[in-house]
């Protein structure tokens, strides 16, 4: 029987020899031993339990072939929530939660003497950001849309499995909420904004839908939906947020100023200093 450093030590070589992402083993063997990082290091000379080498084992097959960790294990952690995630949806980002913790922080700041604020996921995939929103402000309406069913399908189940009261809708962009002439405080999209010609990695084009991940020649197209129906949804007072490309900041700049000439925007950076984020604030 091999050890769990010495299993580890194989991985990690196999991972390396592809130019491969080391971390992404101990990663795999955290999760699947459902150990913090530091009780692995305690255990780390003793013996692994052969079943569990062997799912080891098979999970490092597939991240060589370059398949998401995220899939291999069938979920992610997002804020501290997991959430099922799988072929038809896409995987949360770290960047995504840096725009829900800003939305939350803009929610306290706007909103917070409302007694009925109601918030819009659009393009909500597997419902990370929507449940996410719900779980750390309980006193906000959140709902959430998508085109795809499946990706819809995965959202409920999310919303069900974090014990989270928000409703989706099937439909593309803002259609489910102007068919149902609804009208929001806060409009939120994570949507798709990869160019279509940008070269992609194998992990992501392979196995994430592709539907979530461009955006048109430039990346805008869904922005340029969004912005040129917002109104129809959003009430007087009301505020936007969107992530966005890290080098789209000056076209989203005359993006916002052609459709919002009278509001005050704002881009955000992330935490490793690039453009990230698109707050607009209408009337607020």
């Amino acid at each position: 029987m091999a050890t769990f450093r010495e299993v580890l030590r194989i991985a990690q070589a196999a991972l390396s020899e592809k130019d491969l992402p080391q971390q992404e083993a101990q990663l795999l063997m955290v999760e699947l031993c459902q150990l913090q990082v530091h009780d692995l290091y305690m255990e780390i000379d003793q013996e692994m339990d052969p079943g569990l080498q062997k799912q080891y084992e098979e999970g490092v097959k597939r991240l060589l072939k370059q398949e998401p960790l995220a899939h291999i294990l069938g979920y992610e952690w997002f804020y501290g929530y997991r959430f099922t995630v799988n072929e038809d949806v896409l995987i949360p980002r770290p960047e995504t939660e840096e725009l829900a913790a800003n939305i939350l922080a803009d929610y306290d700041e706007y909103f917070a003497d409302a007694e009925d604020v109601t918030l819009a996921d659009i393009g909500t995939g597997s419902g990370a950001l929507a449940v996410t929103l719900k779980k750390e402000a309980e006193a906000l309406n959140v709902i959430g849309t998508d085109i795809s069913e499946r990706a819809i399908a995965v959202a409920c189940e999310n919303a069900k499995a974090n014990q989270a009261a928000v409703p989706f809708m099937i439909g593309d962009m803002l259609e489910p909420l102007i068919d149902r002439n609804l009208k929001v405080d806060i409009l939120v999209s994570n949507p798709p904004y990869i160019p279509v010609d940008e070269q992609m990695e194998a992990s992501v084009v392979d196995y994430e839908p592709l539907v979530a991940l461009f955006g048109g020649e430039d990346g805008l197209k869904f922005y340029r939906i969004i912005f040129e129906n917002c109104r129809k949804v959003l009430k007087d007072k009301a505020m936007m947020a969107f992530e966005m490309g890290w080098n789209q900041s000056e076209a989203m700049r005359k993006l916002v100023k052609e459709y919002f000439p009278n509001d005050r925007f704002e881009i955000i950076k992330d935490m490793s200093g690039k453009d990230r984020m698109l707050f607009i604030y209408i009337n607020l």
